[in-house]
């Protein structure tokens, strides 16, 4: 006989899988997940937790792997560094990820939540593995909430909490290290408390932050907080692979049996709930593909395993797509994924363009505002200027400003800008002496070179103001 369904249960859209009938948020314990699919999960969640934690140990050249100062604006990628005037190459590499993004979710659903984003690494393969070594499986969470608070309770609680704490302070620190680097970060653990108050109060809040995430806020980051559960509604179709449950098949429910006993023409779902009570988000994914799913294969394994038992074939959940369940058919290059594909390609050769030609060195030369002309004493007439030279490598650099047009001028220097120390900025003044027979009156144009050793790394295009009596005798 088929398992009647509640009218909670037929409406599942129109709530969450953690909140209850009266609207209470459901403190949701889920089962200890095995299987193939969780070991291949863990493997990947102990690798991208070791390139988490050892990052900023990692150097190219003696430089970080990756380091984001936004107080200091010193940005470090793969041992590259880059400067607020790489803007643009930034946002452009912003750009292409969001569209990368976008294929990779048309294609394979919210693939990244359930195995490579951090909220669920951190929650799922660390914190929630601590509190089944310390308080067990799910029902013996649940039976441990519910029980007196006596010396044993105590002990697990405060041991549970306690580890958090130490975790999320843990984590606030490598995050730290990647703002300003670890050996500034060394300074400042090795240095008195007292010295960096500042930083110490920081540090204590981020802790919290994560304490609270991972200890109390839990799956509604990916329910409530977080956007790509949003963009997901609309970058899915019936041809997205995601874990799926094959309705054609399972429905109608009904209560386990063996295989060949075909009781009143039931599917293969043995109604035994498995699935849902193994979910870290509380949905059922019976009910189709939802956005708090974050495609853990959590219940692929725990259907699987019962599937098993009941001597019926694996993957009534599954990786698939609703147009293959319902239509045999798995189409992945549809008019949408190629139109994204197409602007992702457009988008890496042009990061890959401007990043091979991106400039090391940069300069700016500006004739000084407010200042018209000088004459000499043998009649040339002068111009005042300012540079900056940014030098964005790790090495000091030798420069030179050269006039390359008019030929016939002099460049007087006003202090000693010869080299540019490495990640650094060189300031300084000079003035520009022309003979008065070559110049037009008003604005003329003039070109400079910023040469380093015997290569120009910079062409300035600038301009020199001359009376209107000038010209040629």
């Amino acid at each position: 006989m088929a398992t009647p369904r509640t009218a909670y249960e037929e409406n599942f859209r129109d709530h969450l899988g953690n909140v209850a009938p009266d609207g209470s948020r459901t403190k949701i314990r889920p089962r200890k997940p095995r299987g193939p699919f969780h070991r291949a999960r863990v493997g990947v969640s102990w690798l991208l937790l070791a390139v988490l934690f050892g990052g900023p140990f990692i150097t190219i050249n003696g430089h970080p792997l990756l380091l984001l100062n936004v107080i200091e604006r010193k940005f470090v990628l793969f041992g590259v560094p880059f400067w607020p005037q790489d803007l643009f190459l930034f946002l452009l590499v912003v750009l292409t990820i969001v569209v990368f993004i976008v294929l990779f979710t048309s294609i394979f659903g919210r693939l990244w939540c359930g195995w490579a984003c951090p909220q669920t690494i951190f929650l799922e393969m660390v914190f929630r593995k601590i509190e089944y070594l310390l308080e067990g499986d799910g029902v013996q969470q649940r039976r441990l909430d519910k029980a007196p608070w006596t010396t044993d309770k105590i002990i697990r609680k405060t041991s549970k909490h306690g580890i958090y704490l130490a975790l999320s302070f843990l984590i606030s620190n490598t995050f730290l290290a990647y703002v300003i680097g670890i050996d500034q970060l060394w300074v400042i653990v090795t240095d008195p408390p007292s010295q960096h108050l500042v930083g110490l109060f920081t540090i204590t809040i981020f802790s919290l932050v994560f304490y609270g995430v991972f200890a109390r806020f839990r799956e509604q980051a990916c329910i409530i907080a977080c956007p790509y559960g949003r963009w997901q509604s609309v970058m899915v179709n019936r041809e997205t692979i995601a874990v799926t449950y094959d309705n054609k098949r399972g429905e109608p429910r009904g209560k386990a049996r063996r295989d060949g006993e075909d009781v009143d023409g039931l599917g293969d779902c043995v109604e035994c709930r498995q699935c849902v009570q193994v979910c870290p988000t509380g949905i059922d994914i019976r009910n189709g593909i939802q956005m708090e799913c974050v495609n853990c294969t959590a219940c692929i394994d725990a259907c699987d395993e019962i599937m098993d038992r009941v001597e019926r074939p694996r993957g009534l959940v599954r990786y698939s797509s609703l147009g293959r369940i319902e239509e045999g058919r798995q189409r992945v290059l549809t008019p949408r994924t190629v139109g994204y594909g197409a602007v992702l390609v457009a988008l890496l050769v042009t990061v890959v363009i401007l990043f091979s030609t991106r400039a090391q060195v940069q300069a700016v030369i500006l004739r000084e505002p407010g200042k018209l002309y000088n004459e000499l004493s043998d009649g040339r007439l002068s111009n005042f200027y300012s540079v900056k030279i940014i030098n964005k490598t790790f090495e000091e650099i030798p420069v030179e400003i050269r006039l390359l047009t008019p030929p016939e001028g002099e460049l007087i220097y006003l202090g000693d800008f010869s080299s540019v120390p490495p990640q650094g900025i060189a300031e300084g003044r000079f003035y520009l002496a022309l003979p008065r027979n070559i110049l037009s009156a008003g604005r003329n144009d003039i070109h400079f070179s910023v040469v380093s050793g015997s290569e120009s790394v910079s062409e300035i295009t600038s301009s020199f103001l001359a009376p209107h009596d000038v010209g040629a005798p």
